[in-house]
């Protein structure tokens, strides 16, 4: 939704923050760490930048600053969609927001938070998702307080819920607008008219692990196809459906006080 904004330039996930934090740490040499980090990621092919442009933009960097180096690639990749901002979506951030701070003090984070258990519906299967309904709802309960945690720590944080993205779109996007200091744009609720092109950055294998494992490009493909629809209503509350009795039960024994804490309706 955000990426439709004229302004704005949202990247595929990109994962590779801490890597770099650490490896500008353990290194004499941060310029050379930083491309290696970045260039031999597996998301990098993702974001389609030219390896020797990006090099040639940090060379210019004296001296080697983490920081600058990283406003740099962001830049490069909103440059190539002619846009003058840009920003981020990757989920694990969520876990490392100070890091992220620490390098990024201008960062505002907007954390959605989703029904724990529609969340575990839409990861059951996938590649990076549970190996069953208790980490589940361990891993939806602990990213969600350890975000909290990071919070007061924050220059800018906001929580938005899913369910209120979802059936009062603008207005939630005009809230988020405002907190990202970011003209509002009707362009972002046709966000799906141009989904399917956008994302076509990502349609090629992903080779995890060193190439051990492989996520073939139809594989991704299929799990972005609902950024090609508006909010789609049916997707609130799947659980009540699509959950059986025994899972239900399972994951609110776990995660029941959270959920109630974020007003989500739970069995007695």
């Amino acid at each position: 939704m955000l990426d439709a904004h004229p302004d704005l330039a949202i990247p595929p996930e990109t994962h590779f923050i801490p890597a770099a934090a650490l490896a500008h740490r353990r290194t004499l040499n941060p310029r050379r760490a930083f491309l290696k980090t970045l260039t031999s990621h597996p998301m990098w092919k993702d974001h389609g930048i030219d390896v020797d442009l990006l090099s040639q933009k940090i060379s210019t960097i004296k001296p080697f600053d983490l920081s600058e180096a990283l406003r740099a690639f962001y830049q490069l990749y909103a440059k190539r969609h002619a846009k003058p901002r840009w920003g981020d979506k990757t989920p694990l951030y969520v876990r490392r927001m100070k890091l992220i701070q620490s390098l990024l003090p201008e960062a505002r984070f907007v954390h959605i938070i989703r029904d724990g258990r529609d969340v575990a519906l839409s990861n059951k299967g996938l590649w990076f998702g549970p190996n069953s309904i208790e980490e589940a709802a361990e891993r939806w309960m602990s990213w969600i307080e350890e975000a909290r945690n990071q919070s007061t720590h924050l220059s800018h944080y906001l929580e938005i819920r899913y369910e209120d993205l979802v059936l009062d779109t603008e207005t939630i996007l005009k809230r988020i607008s405002e907190f990202v200091a970011l003209p509002w744009n009707p362009a972002m609720l046709d966000y799906h008219k141009t989904a399917e092109q956008r994302m076509q950055e990502m349609y090629h294998d992903l080779l995890l692990q060193g190439g051990a494992q492989t996520i073939r490009a139809e594989s991704r493909k299929a799990i972005h196809s609902l950024t090609s629809k508006p909010p789609q209503h049916d997707r609130i509350s799947r659980w009540q459906n699509e959950m059986t009795d025994t899972e239900r039960k399972c994951f609110e024994r776990i995660a029941g006080g959270m959920l109630r804490e974020l007003n989500y309706d739970v069995s007695p």
